[in-house]
């Protein structure tokens, strides 16, 4: 299904897998070294690599340990609140937004990244990184399956597309915030949909047929324009 959805969508990057788990799978390393930001390790995932994070190896980044459902450290734990002052400070972040924020609530045992074609467990979420037409296309069809987003894309922060699919059980779409743009190396033109995996089966018969679907309706678009038709 991860190599359909690739050919489908003509991807430049993987989709991904993500799946939190209490303990780590038997075989798969830890991330060899601790990254920036939790959303980090997506660009690693998408390079092939299969491995777990703990909770400390995402206490770089409060941000993305809060969407995670990470209690930091006492000592690091000023870092959320400074960082997000900062970002009130310049107006990038008003405080009443915070509470918003989706957050995982279960205890956090391990994260386990991997490319979806070789995810050593069952994922608990999807995440492909594609331009507007790919993620257009890949939300026709996640909306036919009735697992689409609810209309209203998300920005900052990246990570939090998360918490927010599974804990909705929907598709969410994210345009990416800079400091993922930053992490990532991510082309100005993508951006992400992560979605259930446990509906990534039907999403992706259900693509074929919207693939199919867009070059027909592409052609007869294409033909109503020519002069005298």
């Amino acid at each position: 299904m991860a190599h359909r959805l690739e050919i489908l969508l003509g991807l430049k990057s993987p989709p991904l897998a993500v799946t939190f788990c209490d303990e780590p799978p038997r075989g798969v390393p830890r991330v060899q070294q601790t990254g920036p930001a939790g959303c980090s390790y997506w660009k690693l995932a998408a390079q092939g690599q299969v491995f777990y994070t703990t909770a400390e190896d995402h206490h770089n980044c409060p941000i993305g340990a809060y969407t995670h459902g990470i209690e930091l450290p006492p000592e690091r734990n000023n870092e959320l609140d400074e960082m997000i002052g900062i970002m009130c400070e310049l107006d990038y972040l008003k405080k009443e937004e915070v509470p918003r924020i989706p957050r995982r609530t279960e205890r956090f045992g391990v994260a386990v990244y991997a490319p979806w074609s070789q995810t050593p467990c069952k994922p608990d979420i999807i995440m492909v990184q594609g331009d507007a037409k790919q993620i257009m296309l890949l939300s026709e069809a996640m909306h036919a399956e009735e697992v689409g987003d609810r209309g209203e894309a998300m920005g900052r922060p990246t990570c939090a597309i998360i918490p927010a699919t599974l804990h909705s059980g929907r598709a969410t779409i994210s345009f990416g915030c800079i400091g993922n743009r930053v992490y990532n190396e991510l082309d100005d033109d993508q951006l992400y949909a992560s979605l259930p995996a446990e509906k990534s089966h039907d999403v992706v018969e259900r693509l074929e047929k919207i693939v199919h679907a867009n070059r027909e309706l592409e052609r007869f678009h294409l033909k109503r324009m020519l002069p005298n038709t």
